[in-house]
């Protein structure tokens, strides 16, 4: 099971190496490397979020999500998408802003540190509205009752969520603006740019959320009705034809993972930076973690990981929200990326450890 879920990963970490070493040595190697395992332990919740989705999803998905998937988690975030917010920012052509980063590095990395307030204010805003729905929801399952309760209480109040994460978008982009003009910085007519990329992440959501939502209601009414009709037909003697809308809903539900992959990706292409600004060294190794991200949802689906250990995705979801507030910090403040990781390993962690006490719990009742 292990081998056969994770065997393309070995075989990208293998081909990704050596890559690597051809490419600029044994350092690159290493760099190589080390971004790997930055990305693996940046997007460890991204893959438990993921697995919560996938599971819904049936095995043609699972391989989509796996091939296609991976080619624009790979390609468009990690290669790409930094090209893109160069070439945006810098109002360059796609084709410059390429050359600008294999010629001169150090102006790239400069074009995105500049990009970086619009681009956290967007990722922070997606992540924050999956954090407040999915804490606002009365779960029959809590992790941390003493606060989950009355959240769910006040989570009655229709679209309090967005209210909410309006309010955290306005606070700051405000701040950072006056932040940025006391201080003369060069981000001081940017606190616009700020907000629009916000609420161009919170439409984001609303959009494919809502409609993965919708599609995968319609999917479970529909599937409620077809067991009423199958049951019908059985006791008549007929088949019925089977029901078509499994791949628009789950289509929905793909489009939904690939947007929720882009966000987490956000800090994982930032933090790169910190490391390399050479951007083969840095999708070769971002790529081979995005790889493992993908493998682990998969694993987690198939082992049933999620209904053993029934806190991880709380655990995750709590993750998300200080990942959220993290990225939003980071418009104005500059975070080391090891706490980044650790908040979220902390986190998980502690969500595994209450599912293992529960279990034992369960066993010594039972």
């Amino acid at each position: 099971m292990l081998w056969k879920t994770f065997r393309w990963a070995f075989a990208v970490t293998a081909l990704g190496l050596a890559a690597g070493v051809l490419y600029d040595g044994w350092t690159a190697l290493g760099i190589v490397a080390i971004l790997s395992v930055l990305e693996i332990s940046l997007s460890f919740d991204n893959a438990v979020i993921n697995a919560g989705i996938l599971k819904k999803m049936n095995a043609f998905w699972q391989k989509i999500f796996l091939t296609v998937g991976i080619v624009i988690a790979v390609f468009g975030m990690r290669l790409v998408f930094p090209v893109v917010i160069v070439a945006v920012s810098a109002r360059l052509s796609p084709w410059s802003a390429v050359h600008l980063a294999l010629t001169d590095k150090d102006r790239y990395q400069e074009l995105v540190t500049d990009a970086h307030p619009s681009i956290a204010a967007f990722g922070g805003m997606f992540l924050l509205m999956i954090f407040l729905d999915f804490v606002f929801e009365d779960r029959e399952i809590k992790w941390l009752g003493w606060l989950e309760r009355p959240l769910a209480r006040l989570g009655r109040v229709d679209m309090l969520s967005v209210c909410i994460a309006l309010i955290v978008l306005l606070v700051s982009a405000v701040t950072f603006g006056a932040h940025a003009h006391q201080h003369g910085g060069t981000h001081a007519d940017k606190a616009e740019t700020v907000l629009l990329a916000g609420v161009a992440g919170l439409i984001t959501y609303m959009v494919v959320g809502g409609l993965s939502g919708f599609f995968e209601q319609k999917l479970e009414d529909e599937e409620e009705r077809e067991q009423e009709a199958e049951e019908e037909a059985r006791r008549a003697g007929r088949r019925d034809a089977p029901v078509k809308l499994v791949g628009k809903a789950a289509f929905f539900m793909f489009l939904y993972l690939e947007v929720l992959d882009a966000s987490f990706s956000f800090d994982g292409v930032i933090g790169a930076f910190a490391i390399t600004n050479d951007i083969v060294l840095m999708a070769l190794g971002l790529g081979i973690g995005a790889m493992y991200v993908r493998s682990l949802t998969v694993y987690l689906v198939r082992q049933g990981t999620l209904d053993d250990y029934v806190y991880l995705e709380h655990g995750a979801h709590y993750a998300i929200g200080a990942l959220s507030l993290i990225l939003l910090v980071t418009i104005q403040y500059q975070i080391n990326e090891v706490v980044t990781g650790l908040v979220g390993v902390v986190l998980i962690g502690a969500s595994f450890w209450s599912s293992v006490r529960r279990n034992r719990a369960l066993r010594t009742a039972a």
